[in-house]
C-alpha cells in the first residue's frame, strides 16, 4: 500500500521525466497516479496532431505494437485502445492476419491467438500524447534542455533546465526517469556527479533501414502483414521486407540489409531490392501496384546496446527507461513492448511502495532487468550471427528472473 501521510508531513511530490516521446509519456502516466506533479522535459517541439518531429526519425518506418504492450498500455491508459482504432488503427489478429516467411519457412495460420496494433508511429504516439497532455498534474516543457542532474554520486535530487527562453531553472524531484532515447546523455550526467560509468554491451550487425509510404490499391483493405524476413545461419547479409497497411489506405513498406547487403534511398531500386534480393519476392512483386506516396528513407540507427543501471546498487531517485536503457535492432520490434512493459513495473512499484520511499528507482530498474535481458537475447543473438557484425550477444542476467 502506498505510505499514508499526515497533513503536518504532507510535502509536494514531484517526478521529473526527460523526453516526451512513448517511453516517456507512459512513465508520465504511471507517475501521475502517486505525484502531485510531472514534468516532462522535451527538446523538441510536439506537433498537433500525428506528425513527423525531429526526435523521431525512425518513426517512418513500420512499428507494430504487439498485444502483450497494447494491454499493459490499456492498463496504464485505460480506453486508449479504442482511442487507436478510432483513429485508424487496425487490430490485426495472429496468426491469421499474418503472411510471414520466417528463417525456417513460411509461418502457419490459424485462428486468433495475439493480435497486433498497425498504424503509423506518429499516429501512435500521438494518441497516447494527447491522454497525456489533458492530464492536469503532467506539464510538458517543449523546446526545453537538460543541462544536468542535481545531486551527489549516492541520490539525484533534480534536475537543471534550460527552458526555450533561455532561462535556466532547478526542478527538485523525488524521482527523475530518464526516457530520452537511444541518444541519452545520462552516462555524461552521471559522471558529473560523480557516479561510477555504467557498464555496456554493444552488438552491431550494420543494419539500414529503408521505408516508404504507398497508396494502397483499391480492394486491398484487408491485407495481412506481409513479411519476408533472413535467415542468420547462412553466410550472407540478412535482408528483409515488410508490408504493413496502416491508416488512411496507405502502406508503410520497409526494407532492410545488414552489412554489405544494405538498401539505397533510391526510388527506382526499391521494388528490385524487395523482388531480387531478399528470400522470397512477394513484397516486391506487390509494391508495383500501389502508387508511392513518400520518398524512400534510410535509417541506421539500429544498433542493440545494453546498459546495466541496474548494477548501481547505491544510486537513489534516477531511472533509466527504454531505448535509453537498451535500444534494440528494430527489425525485431522489441522496443515499444519493452517500454510499455517497463512503464506498468514502474506503476506496479509506485502502487506497492509510493513515491518517496527509499530504493524505488533501484526497486523498478531492477524489475525491468528481466525484460530488457530477454529482449536482448533475441535481438542480439541472431544479429551476431551475420557476417561483419560487431561486439559479443553475452547478456548477464539480473531481476527477479535473472542470476
Amino acid at each position: 500500500m502506498t505510505p499514508s501521510r499526515t497533513r503536518s508531513s504532507y510535502r509536494r511530490r514531484r517526478a521529473v521525466v526527460i523526453g516526451a516521446g512513448l517511453t516517456g509519456m507512459l512513465a508520465a502516466a504511471a507517475l501521475a497516479e502517486v505525484a502531485d506533479e510531472v514534468d516532462v522535459i522535451e527538446r523538441d517541439t510536439l506537433p498537433t496532431g500525428p506528425r513527423p518531429r525531429q526526435g523521431l526519425p525512425q518513426a517512418h518506418h513500420a512499428h507494430l505494437l504487439w498485444s502483450g504492450a497494447a494491454r499493459a498500455i490499456e492498463a496504464l491508459l485505460p480506453g486508449i485502445t479504442d482511442l487507436w482504432t478510432a483513429a485508424g488503427a487496425r487490430r490485426i489478429p495472429l496468426p491469421t492476419g499474418l503472411v510471414s516467411m520466417s528463417a525456417a519457412d513460411w509461418l502457419p495460420r490459424w485462428p486468433e491467438m495475439q493480435f497486433v496494433l498497425a498504424c503509423s508511429r506518429d499516429r501512435l504516439d500521438s494518441v497516447v500524447r494527447g491522454r497525456d497532455l489533458a492530464h492536469p498534474v503532467i506539464t510538458v516543457h517543449e523546446q526545453a534542455d537538460l543541462l544536468g542532474l542535481t545531486g551527489t554520486a549516492r541520490r539525484v535530487c533534480g534536475v537543471r533546465v534550460r527552458a526555450r527562453d533561455r532561462t535556466e531553472t532547478t526542478l527538485d524531484a523525488d524521482l527523475v526517469v530518464d526516457a530520452s532515447g537511444r541518444g541519452s546523455r545520462a552516462p555524461r550526467w552521471l559522471a558529473a556527479l560523480g557516479v561510477p560509468a555504467v557498464r555496456e554491451d554493444a552488438v552491431d550487425s550494420g543494419l539500414a533501414y529503408a521505408s516508404s509510404f504507398f497508396r494502397a490499391p483499391a480492394g486491398s483493405e484487408q491485407l495481412p502483414i506481409v513479411n519476408v524476413q533472413s535467415d542468420p545461419r547462412r553466410p550472407v547479409p540478412g535482408r528483409t521486407a515488410t508490408i504493413v497497411p496502416v491508416e488512411g489506405a496507405r502502406w508503410l513498406v520497409t526494407l532492410s540489409g545488414t552489412r554489405g547487403g544494405q538498401p539505397t534511398g533510391s526510388a527506382d531500386a526499391f521494388a528490385d531490392f524487395a523482388r531480387l534480393l531478399v528470400r522470397h519476392p512477394i513484397v516486391g512483386d506487390l509494391i508495383p501496384r500501389a502508387e508511392p506516396l513518400t520518398d524512400v528513407r534510410i535509417s541506421h540507427s539500429t544498433v542493440n546496446r545494453r546498459r546495466f543501471h541496474e548494477k548501481l546498487a547505491t544510486l537513489e531517485g534516477f531511472l533509466v527507461l527504454g531505448d535509453a536503457v537498451a535500444p534494440y535492432n528494430p527489425l525485431y520490434g522489441h522496443g515499444m513492448s519493452v517500454a510499455a512493459q517497463s512503464a506498468h513495473a514502474l506503476r506496479d512499484t509506485l502502487r506497492a511502495y509510493g513515491l518517496a520511499t527509499h530504493g524505488l528507482a533501484r526497486r523498478v530498474q531492477k524489475a525491468t532487468a528481466h525484460r530488457v535481458g530477454t529482449a536482448w537475447d533475441l535481438a542480439a543473438g541472431q544479429d551476431i550471427l551475420y557476417p561483419g557484425a560487431s561486439g559479443s550477444a553475452t547478456v548477464e542476467r539480473t531481476g527477479p528472473h535473472g542470476g
